[in-house]
Order: C-alpha cells, then sequence, then structure tokens
C-alpha cells in the first residue's frame, strides 16, 4: 500500500519533533495501514521524519506537506508529485494557512481543494480529510479580532465538508470546542498539536479506516513518549521561531484584521452584525457554485459514519458555526458526510 500526505505544517508534523526531524500523525497512521510479520509490535515504529518516504513491511509512505501551505500550493506543487507516487491512499488536510493571510478567497480556495480532490479520486485513491478549528479560537485573541478569522475557517470548513461528500473521502471533525480547549493535545506553540495531540488524530484516522477494512496493523498509541511541553517551552518559542511568525503576520494579516475587527464593532454598535454573516454565506455559496460541477467518484464512499438513507445531512453555514443548532436563519445548506468529533476518541 502507498500512502501519501499532502498539506501543511499541521500534516508536515510541526509539534511532534523526533531525533532531528518531525514525524507528525501521518507517518504514524502510516506504520498502522498494513500488517506484516513483524506487526503488532507497535505502529509508533513509523518515526519518519515529515518529509522523505518510511517503507514497513508492505506500506510505503511520503510525506509532501510543506509547512506555510495553502490550498494553491497543494494544488500547484504537492498534487502532481503525489499524483507521480500513485498512492492508494492520500490525505488532503490544509486551509487554516489561507485564513491567515490578507489575500483570503474563499473562490480559490474551493477551486484549489477541489482540482486536488477530484485529480486523486480518478486515480482510485481513498482521501482522508479533516476540517480544523477557527485559528482565532485556538489562539484565544478577543472577539472582535477573532470573529472574523472564525467566519473564514467556517467557510473553509463548509468546503471540505462538501466535497468530501463528493469524492466520499474519511473524514475527522477537528473544529470541536473540546480539541481547542484540550491543552494537553498542543505544543507550546499553541498554533499546532503536541505529540499527544499528533498520536490522537492518527489513532482516530486508523479507527475510521479499520471500520472500513482499510487499515490492517497496529493502531498508533496515544500516550505520549516525550514531556509535554512547559510554560518555559512557550517562552522559548515565543523568543525564537514565535517572533518570526507574529512578525510575518503584521506584515501579511494584522492591517486587514484590524480592519475587519473594526467593521465587527462598528456593526455590532448599530446591531447589524448578521450583515457580515450574510456576507460570508454569500460568497461561500458563490465558492460553492464555483465547484459545483459533476464529481467523479472512484470506489465506495469512505464517510466517518454511516450516513442516513436519504443522504448525506445538510449542516448550516451561519454565524454560530457549521453545524450549530443556533445558525443563522437564512444559512446555506451545506452537504456533509458524519463526521466523528475529537472528543468522542476515547469511546
Amino acid at each position: 500500500m502507498r500512502f501519501a500526505a499532502l498539506g501543511d505544517s499541521l500534516t508536515a508534523g510541526v509539534g511532534d519533533p523526533v531525533g532531528d526531524g518531525l514525524r507528525g500523525w501521518a507517518a504514524l497512521l502510516a506504520g498502522g495501514l498494513v500488517a506484516d510479520d513483524a506487526d503488532n509490535a507497535d505502529a509508533d515504529d513509523a518515526d519518519a521524519e515529515g518529509s522523505g518516504e518510511a517503507a514497513g513491511g508492505a506500506v510505503r509512505f511520503r510525506n509532501f506537506a510543506v509547512a506555510g501551505a495553502r490550498a494553491r500550493d497543494v494544488a500547484a506543487f504537492q498534487l502532481p508529485r503525489a499524483l507521480a507516487y500513485r498512492p492508494d491512499v492520500v490525505s488532503v488536510v490544509v486551509g487554516m494557512n489561507d485564513t491567515l493571510r490578507r489575500t483570503f478567497d474563499i473562490t480559490e480556495v474551493a477551486l484549489a481543494l477541489d482540482r486536488t480532490c477530484a485529480a486523486l479520486s480518478a486515480r482510485g485513491a481513498v482521501l482522508l480529510t479533516a476540517c480544523l478549528p477557527d485559528p482565532g479560537a485556538v489562539l484565544g485573541l478577543p472577539g472582535p479580532l477573532a470573529r472574523p478569522l472564525a467566519r473564514r475557517q467556517r467557510q473553509v470548513d463548509a468546503v471540505v465538508h462538501t466535497l468530501s461528500a463528493r469524492y466520499g473521502a474519511v473524514h475527522l471533525h477537528l473544529a470541536d470546542a473540546a480539541w481547542v480547549a484540550d491543552r494537553t493535545l498542543w505544543s507550546a506553540d499553541r498554533l499546532h498539536p503536541g505529540e499527544r495531540g499528533h498520536r490522537t488524530i492518527a489513532a482516530r484516522f486508523h479507527a475510521l479506516l479499520a471500520e472500513r477494512g482499510l487499515a490492517h496493523g497496529a493502531a498508533p498509541g496515544r500516550e505520549p513518549r516525550q514531556p509535554p511541553p512547559s510554560r518555559a517551552d512557550a517562552l522559548r518559542w515565543l523568543a525564537t521561531a514565535g517572533t518570526g511568525w507574529l512578525l510575518r503576520r503584521c506584515h501579511d494579516l494584522l492591517p486587514d484584521l484590524l480592519r475587519l475587527a473594526g467593521a465587527e464593532v462598528r456593526h455590532r454598535a448599530r446591531g447589524t452584525g448578521t450583515l457580515l454573516d450574510l456576507r460570508a454565506e454569500r460568497s461561500l455559496a458563490a465558492a460553492l457554485a464555483a465547484v459545483s460541477g459533476p464529481a467523479s467518484v472512484s470506489g465506495p464512499a469512505q464517510f466517518a459514519g454511516p450516513a442516513p438513507a436519504s443522504g448525506p445531512p445538510a449542516v448550516l453555514a451561519g454565524p454560530a458555526g457549521v453545524g450549530s443548532p443556533a445558525a443563522s436563519a437564512r444559512p446555506v445548506p451545506v452537504p456533509v458526510p458524519t463526521a466523528v468529533p475529537l472528543a468522542t476518541m476515547g469511546e
């Protein structure tokens, strides 16, 4: 079996260092896809770096993910390499970096993701996808700054849900509040999962694949082997890599985010905050219309749970969040596969 991973720093393994390199959830998952003679010791033996190739028994793994990648980068640079690799299983997890750019365009994101998923699905690969938490909640930003980022991430997640349903992806829900609130899952930078978080993602994807007869090796262990990050680790990150990250965001995001925050404050003072939500809904609707052409799906759907007989449910892309009971009274219907929240992983 060939497994390829596409995406950004989450899939590249940031937050899960091993030796002089990075490992991450995808490498951990690779070790448990196929059983072999030496297997069932521990899938954690796939301590591959986040880039390059790992071989173990009958599974081969390539990680094409690059830190900082956006959806268009995945489509332009990672997709051709993945197609040449001819994977049987391929993960496409990307989108948060798009929300952290002043040039954010949900239609551009949707088209890039659709191109990537369509090309891989046409080759018969099983797709793995995940929706992501909004970065404002992850970073703990104040409301006026957090709400615009939350709207953007809800749009991206709605697109991912739609494409997951279209191409029969195995979909994991990482956007629930429990995932954001559990500090044991996060690295010192609070932007990426730590070792426990990467192991949790890998274990849940393994369970979903095993339910469908697509994973036959030992599941990755969930308990970390490294001590959790301390406050000193967080301060060290801020003084080193964190400073550079903040400077880059000050250049390409902060001015636009301050403008959006100003609009938030003005609309809330006037009682017209729903207008911002309606604008986001209209742009999401346009993005979904741009990718509404016929899809070519290879093989049966591999949703992260049983779909109802009448088809996938519709969730609401509104101000309260995708799928929220308190979503807008004028929502955009978005068909999605049944997603399994990370909070239920221990059940």
